[in-house]
């Protein structure tokens, strides 16, 4: 007979409720993710999970070939109750399952840069949607690289993850990141430095077809921080008609990224 957890006391599921916390998972060096889709994705892009909880009262199609990629990659998994699945997640209404993920913590030596390489620097990016959005529109552009300062929302919010719908696996991502030491970086490794700003050159008459670069995307709000506006960089803006003043962050940042694509000819 298969157990099934049933008790909103167990230490697992109490363990998987304080994972919630953004302080929790720091602290653990692990995050959650929720959703067949999402966990599905996770197990594709070959995400480091540890253990999936799954509620099977009206097994999906999906639970299936979910299952025989589980057992292939040794991936634990409990069958839950509906309630005790409630009290894990962070949605109102589950999907049936959530996998405990390991944090995978880069350093600037698994950033190889070359000629083609993009390095996108999100700097104090706040809405959680914004950011999943970014991260998803930054895969599909081409960009593997991604620098995020202090003041950017948690990596691991819920709300970023769901948004990125499992681009989190598959790029290398850097968060908590100095604005000095970005730069810093971007200068020993000799890239070339744009920065979005309504003050800046037209993207669509700057040359970008050669050589590596990173683009600045600032807060929603503000901008980037002082020490990005005070630095040497080459500031880049998207023409807009009818007295419109700007654009939500997530869509201006495809915007760029699409451009550089566009010059440089990569899809």
């Amino acid at each position: 007979m298969v157990r099934i957890i049933e008790s909103l006391q167990n230490e697992q599921v109490k363990y998987v409720v304080s994972l919630q916390r953004r302080k929790a998972r720091e602290e653990a060096q692990l995050f959650i993710i929720e959703g067949w889709r999402f966990v599905e994705e996770g197990v594709l892009r070959n995400a480091p999970i540890k253990k999936v909880f799954v509620c099977l009262e009206r097994e999906p199609s999906e639970w299936q070939p979910l299952l025989a990629q589980l057992r292939e990659r040794s991936i634990p998994f409990e069958k839950v109750d509906a309630r005790v699945l409630r009290k894990m997640s962070s949605t109102e209404e589950p999907q049936g399952i959530l996998a405990v993920v390991r944090q995978t913590n880069y350093t600037w030596s698994d950033l190889h840069i070359d000629s083609k390489s993009v390095v996108l620097i999100l700097d104090g990016i706040q809405d959680p949607g914004n950011l999943g959005t970014i991260l998803r529109t930054a895969l599909a552009s081409g960009v593997r690289y991604v620098c995020l300062t202090p003041g950017t929302v948690d990596l691991y919010n819920p709300k970023v993850l769901r948004s990125t719908m499992g681009a989190v696996f598959s790029l290398v991502i850097l968060p908590s990141q100095q604005p000095e030491d970005i730069l810093d970086f971007c200068q020993r490794r000799e890239l070339r430095v744009l920065m979005g700003d309504i003050q800046g050159v037209p993207i669509y008459q700057t040359k970008l077809s050669e050589g590596p670069l990173a683009l600045v995307v600032g807060n929603e709000g503000k901008g980037p921080s002082l020490l990005f506006r005070d630095a040497d960089i080459q500031r880049v803006t998207i023409p807009m008609a009818q007295e419109v003043e700007s654009l939500n962050v997530a869509m201006a940042t495809g915007i760029l990224l699409y451009e550089i694509v566009r010059q440089r000819g990569f899809l």
